[in-house]
């Protein structure tokens, strides 16, 4: 859901890159849109792979990426870190939620024997 989001914030980071000519010298403007459209997309398929680990440590890439993209905007620094600490929040607290249903369904769940 952070992830969801964020591809929101991060594709209007490209269109500030864009807007604002941030691009270092020799790239054209428009691969800001084209950055931020592409990152913004794998932000959105990767929030429905979360569920498992790799799902995980892939949007902690993204993460790092959208930080890294502070190099050419400042203020995407700010909205890594604050996204990022969101997702992990979301995370660790859904990772908990996880093992408590868990264990509730486990608990509520009738034992089968085998009949001895």
């Amino acid at each position: 859901m952070v992830l969801g989001f964020e591809s929101i914030i991060v594709f209007l980071g490209g269109l500030a890159v864009f807007g604002l000519n941030a691009t270092p010298a020799g790239i054209p403007p428009w691969w800001g849109i084209v950055a931020g459209s592409t990152l913004a997309l794998l932000m959105v398929f990767t929030s429905g792979v979360v569920r498992f680990r790799w799902g995980v440590l892939l949007g902690w890439v993204w993460q790092a990426l959208v930080v890294l993209g502070g190099f050419v905007v400042p203020a995407l620094v700010i909205v890594g870190v604050i996204f990022g600490l969101m997702y992990a929040y979301a995370t660790i607290k859904g990772r908990a939620l996880d093992r408590r249903n868990a264990a509730r369904a486990d608990a509520s769940s009738p034992h089968i024997s085998n009949g001895d």
